[in-house]
């Protein structure tokens, strides 16, 4: 399994010589991050555990990390994780199906009418 501290580590660094490269895109992404983080109708660990979700369906390593870190500081437990990631698994499931369905529709508009 991949170490995920030292992930998270390389990570940061990484995105720092980016910044450094590319302030204004960082800085962007910077702006959309805070404005997530401020406190509205859902608290913290919600949206942390709402966030490991998306990581997974988008398949994000470097939001793993960083989601998971953070949603354990802000107090969610191995089984809200896991509640959470069930959640995932069945959107993607339904989305692979949804598309399936969108492909059928393709593959009708791109086949000779008989």
């Amino acid at each position: 399994m991949l170490d995920w501290v030292a992930y998270k580590k390389e990570l940061m660094g990484r995105i720092g010589e980016i910044g450094k490269l590319s302030p204004d895109t960082l800085k962007g992404y910077q702006t959309l991050s805070a404005a997530n983080a401020k406190e509205g109708q859902l608290g913290a660990k919600t949206r942390e555990l709402i966030s490991l979700a998306v990581a997974v369906t988008t398949r994000c390593d470097g939001c793993i990390t960083v989601h998971t870190d953070a949603a354990l500081k802000a107090g969610a437990s191995r089984e809200e994780i896991s509640e959470a990631l069930g959640v995932a698994i069945a959107m993607n499931a339904g989305a692979a199906l949804v598309y399936s369905a969108r492909v059928m529709d393709a593959v009708e508009a791109y086949s000779p009418k008989a």
